[in-house]
C-alpha cells in the first residue's frame, strides 16, 4: 500500500526569544493552529483522522506530556482521535511523518496528521528533558559526546572548510529565503497565527534578513570557542580524532540555525483515504530511513540515512531533483554536498534554517512542505529531506509528486 501526502502546512517561524512574535502564545496554540488548518483547507471532518503524531524535542513544561492528544482536543478533532509524541531530537517531526507513512503503508492506518511543534522562546534548547547526556558524566566520557556546535566546528576542521566557506553558505541561505519570501513561494503552506482574541500575531517568517552578506557575517565572533577550549571539548575531539591538532572554531549565530518557534502538520493517507475525504494527493512517500554515526562528530548521519533511503527505493542520487538538508550548521550542508557530490543548485533552493529558523521539533514537517511546494512550482518529480540529530543520528525521506498533481 502507498502513503500519499495530501497537504502540508506550517506556521511562520517566529524568533525564538522573548521578543519574538509568537512568544506570548503556547505550544498548544501553535500545534492547534496547524491541526485546525488541515481539515479546514481540504474541507473534511477532522474526526475522520485515525491518529495525530507530533514531534517535540524539549517535551517539558508547556510542551510536556502528550501534546499531540492535547492539540487534537484543542483543535476540535473530537474525542475519538488519539495522538502520540515522537522524540528524535531535531529529526522528531520528520520521524513523525515517517511513522505515519509506515502505518499507512502497512495497512494499520488510513489517514494520519503528522508534524511537530517547538517553542524555543519558552523552552530553551538546553536538554531540559534530562537524560544521560545531561546527568551522566561517565556516559559522556565513554561515548565522547560533544556539543553540536563543537561538532560542527570539527567537521569544518576535518574537511578544510574555511570561515569564508561557512559564511558564504549562510549568506546564500538568507538570499534564497528572502527571494522566496518576496515572491510568495512559501504562501501555499503558510498558516498565519492569531491569538485567542483573533489578533494576528505573525503571518511571515520573522528571521529572514535580506541584507545579510558574507562580509557582514565575517564580523561575528565564533560561538563555540569557549565550550571547546575552556570546557575541554576540544581535547575530547582531539582524542577521538588525533589527526586534528587544533579545532578551527568557525560557527557563530549567523551561520548556525536560527533559534525559533513554530509548528507543522502533514496530512498523510492511503489512496482510499483520499477518496473518502474527497481530496487528491500531491505526492507520495517513496522511502524513509534512519541511520546513526559517531556521537562525537555527531552531525554526519544524513549521508548514510540518504544512502539507505535511496537503496530502499531503488534510486540513485541522480534520480533526486531537489534536496532539503536541514541547515543545523553551515558545515553540515557543505559536507553533505561534498561527500555525495551534489551541487548547491539542488539543495535548499528556498533557503534553510540558517535564514528561516529551526523550531527543532517542528522543522522536519516544514521541510516536507517546502520540498513538495518547490517540486510543484518548478515542475520537478522527486525530492529528499534529511536531517542530522543529537547523539549522531540522521533521518531521511524521499517524496515523489503524483502524476497529474498541480504544478
Amino acid at each position: 500500500m502507498q502513503a500519499f501526502i495530501y497537504d502540508a502546512v506550517r506556521t511562520p517561524r517566529g524568533r525564538g526569544k522573548s521578543n519574538g512574535a509568537l512568544h506570548t502564545l503556547s505550544p498548544l496554540e501553535l500545534a492547534s493552529t496547524v491541526l485546525r488548518a488541515v481539515p479546514q483547507r481540504s474541507g473534511f471532518d477532522p474526526a475522520m483522522v485515525d491518529e495525530v503524531i507530533m514531534g517535540c524535542v524539549e517535551a517539558v513544561g508547556d510542551q510536556g506530556a502528550n501534546l499531540a492528544r492535547s492539540a487534537v482536543l484543542s483543535a476540535g478533532y473530537g474525542e475519538t482521535v488519539p495522538g502520540f509524541m515522537v522524540a528524535r531530537f531535531c529529526g522528531s517531526a520528520l520521524d513523525a511523518v515517517n511513522a505515519a507513512a509506515a502505518k499507512v503503508m502497512s495497512g494499520q492506518a488510513d489517514c494520519i496528521v503528522a508534524g511537530g511543534v517547538e517553542m524555543n522562546s519558552l523552552v530553551p534548547m538546553l536538554f531540559g528533558t534530562g537524560g544521560p547526556s545531561v546527568s551522566d558524566v561517565f556516559f559522556n566520557d565513554r561515548v565522547l559526546q560533544t556539543p553540536q556546535g563543537v561538532a560542527a566546528d570539527l567537521i569544518a576542521t576535518l574537511e578544510g572548510f574555511t570561515r569564508d566557506d561557512v559564511d558564504a553558505l549562510a549568506a546564500e541561505s538568507h538570499r534564497r529565503a528572502a527571494e522566496a519570501q518576496r515572491h510568495g513561494w512559501f504562501g501555499k503552506s503558510l498558516v498565519p497565527v492569531h491569538d485567542a482574541n483573533g489578533t494576528l500575531c505573525l503571518a511571515h517568517d520573522e528571521l529572514v534578513r535580506p541584507d545579510t552578506t558574507a562580509a557582514s557575517l565575517a564580523a561575528l565572533k565564533a560561538s563555540f570557542l569557549t565550550s571547546g577550549e575552556k570546557m575541554g571539548f576540544d581535547a575530547t575531539v582531539r582524542y577521538r580524532y588525533p589527526q586534528v591538532d587544533r579545532i578551527e572554531h568557525l560557527h557563530h549565530a549567523g551561520n548556525s540555525s536560527a533559534i525559533s518557534d513554530g509548528a507543522s502538520a502533514v496530512l498523510i493517507g492511503s489512496a482510499q483515504a483520499g477518496d473518502r475525504l474527497g481530496i487528491s494527493p500531491r505526492a507520495r512517500i517513496v522511502a524513509t530511513a534512519s541511520a546513526a554515526a559517531d556521537p562525537c562528530i555527531m552531525l554526519t548521519a544524513p549521508m548514510p540515512a540518504t544512502e539507505k533511503a535511496l537503496a530502499r527505493a531503488g534510486l540513485t542520487l541522480d534520480d533526486i531533483d531537489l534536496f532539503e538538508v536541514n541547515e543545523a550548521f553551515a558545515s553540515v550542508v557543505l559536507k553533505f554536498m561534498k561527500d555525495l557530490g551534489i551541487p548547491h543548485e539542488k539543495v535548499n533552493v528556498a533557503g534553510g534554517a540558517i535564514a528561516l529558523g529551526h523550531p527543532v521539533g517542528a522543522t522536519g514537517g516544514m521541510l516536507i512542505g517546502t520540498l513538495v511546494d518547490e517540486l510543484e512550482r518548478r515542475g520537478l518529480r522527486r525530492g529528499l529531506v534529511t536531517m542530522c540529530t543529537g547523539l549522531g543520528m540522521g533521518v531521511a525521506t524521499i517524496v515523489e509528486l503524483v502524476e497529474g498533481a498541480s504544478r
